[in-house]
């Protein structure tokens, strides 16, 4: 129960605070602990802008890619994306030609828009 008359307020100006006059306790305040978010967390984790990026590119800029920078093969248009220096397709957009792509790494919307649109996907 809290009460005004604590040892705190009773020991003021008293020089030891009841510890004896060789000062136990002296230099020992409060001790902290570590929130809890370290627990368990061990090693070092390099900074983000330290780790390589991928280059993406969205299947919507594939279309106009295409025309420019591609050969044919059974009617469609082959895009290796790997030489041009892409690591990842992504499925941001819409495409509308069939399409032969290839590509090391790849999102499952961005193969299902290329596989609707009649084209395909070669992992290399």
């Amino acid at each position: 129960m809290p009460h005004k008359l604590r040892k705190i307020r009773k020991l003021r100006g008293s020089r030891t605070h009841g510890y004896g006059r060789v000062g136990q306790h002296r230099c020992h305040g409060q001790k902290r602990t570590r929130p809890l978010t370290y627990v368990g967390k061990h090693g070092f984790t390099s900074p983000m802008s330290l780790r390589p990026q991928p280059s993406i590119l969205n299947v919507g800029s594939l279309d106009a890619l295409a025309e420019e920078i591609s050969t044919k093969k059974n009617d469609k248009f082959l895009v290796d994306l790997n030489a041009l220096g892409y690591d990842k397709l992504l499925g941001k957009g819409q495409i509308t030609k069939p399409l032969i792509i290839k590509i090391s790494t790849f999102s499952k919307f961005a193969a299902a828009k290329i596989k609707k649109a009649g084209g395909e996907i070669v992992t290399s």
